[in-house]
């Protein structure tokens, strides 16, 4: 019989981290963009989240993938309309409260791509039943 081993822990660096929780990193605590992060503070995290967490979820910095949830746009709509660095959540809300010309554009294109992909997807499972019901009918 073979000794067990110790089970080790899962680790991830910060920058993994900050991106499973939807923040952005430079706007943690140093605490955080400095050490490591196992799997259970990363779940402990998620299931009760420390003020400081709260706080930037709520208030930003935010990181890109957010801010274009946000805005209803992709991240390269973000590029495309200027957009680079981390926002608050009041600069979201100014953008939104403006709607500028490039926003109503990548917001149009963005239900463009949704419409599109949709129609892929009808066509793949129709696609997909008509195979399957020619393969029922050979047997």
């Amino acid at each position: 019989m073979t000794p067990l081993k110790q089970k080790t822990s899962q680790t991830m660096k910060p920058a993994t981290a900050a991106k499973k929780l939807g923040i952005y990193l430079a706007a943690a605590p140093t605490d955080f963009q400095e050490g490591v992060v196992s799997r259970e503070e990363l779940n402990a995290l998620q299931a009760e989240p420390p003020q400081w967490l709260q706080e930037l979820r709520r208030n930003g910095p935010h990181p890109r993938p957010v801010i274009a949830a946000k805005l209803g746009i992709s991240i390269s709509g973000l590029a495309r309309g200027g957009v680079t660095e981390a926002l608050t959540t009041e600069q979201i809300e100014a953008i939104k409260a403006e709607n500028p010309l490039w926003l109503q554009h990548e917001r149009a294109n963005q239900v463009d791509v949704r419409k599109e992909a949709a129609r892929i997807k009808a066509k793949h499972e129709k696609e997909a039943a008509e195979k399957a019901a020619k393969e029922s009918r050979e047997r």
